[in-house]
């Protein structure tokens, strides 16, 4: 077993792979947050975009700070989930957007600055 979490961790760091703070998207969970009015995140994610993988450990950093714990992220595929990328209106991958009260407040595209998806973040609380 050991050799085998050894192997993973590995893998992890020579491909850059960092495990998201997020969940997967799903519209019953989308849903259930938006009726208890918390924060969300919606992440719009390609494993193949150097972007996302760029925002990956960005946002698992931020998403981790105490200040942001009360955002609640989902990760939507965007190969596998092509209706939930069309409804939320997302043209491309690294998409963030973020919801307060039930309502879009702000959204994102391709950004990779640390500072910026913090601003946007914030927006949420």
């Amino acid at each position: 077993m050991i050799p085998l979490i050894r192997s993973l961790i590995l893998t992890m760091v020579l491909t850059g792979t960092v495990l998201a703070a997020e969940d997967p998207y799903t519209q019953t969970a989308f849903d259930h947050l938006q009726q208890q009015g918390v924060p969300i995140l919606i992440s719009i994610h390609a494993d193949w975009c150097p972007t996302c993988r760029a925002q990956a450990p960005i946002l698992k950093k931020l998403l981790e700070q105490d200040e942001f714990k009360p955002i609640h992220a989902l990760r939507v595929d965007f190969d596998q989930q092509k209706d939930v990328v069309k409804a939320f209106k997302a043209i491309k991958q690294s998409t963030l957007i973020v919801f307060k009260g039930g309502k879009e407040v702000d959204r994102s595209l391709g950004v990779t600055n640390e500072s910026a998806i913090e601003g946007l973040l914030r927006k949420a609380l």
